[in-house]
């Protein structure tokens, strides 16, 4: 994602003509979107967006299952507190 949003400030940049962004290369404004594309394709093949897709949602089912524990005034036995 953050090479997304530097490539599109570097386009703007470009285009505005401001700094030294305005006499690169094209090729050199537009290179971190060829960097994004390579990052995901290697997240696909490598099943990290996967792991971190299953990772949200074993997250969200553990606050879920806290949630209902809480409501029918059950704790969970492993965190008693001890007096």
């Amino acid at each position: 994602m953050w090479l997304v949003i530097i490539g599109v400030l570097l386009i703007l940049l470009k285009v505005a003509e401001f700094g030294p962004v305005a006499g690169w290369s094209w090729i050199w404004v537009l290179s971190p979107f060829a960097g994004a594309a390579v990052w995901w394709i290697w997240a696909d093949k490598s099943g990290y967006t996967q792991r971190k897709a299953m990772d949200r949602m074993d997250e969200k089912k553990e606050a879920r299952r806290q949630r209902q524990m809480e409501a029918i005034g059950q704790t969970d036995p492993r965190k008693r507190k001890r007096s």
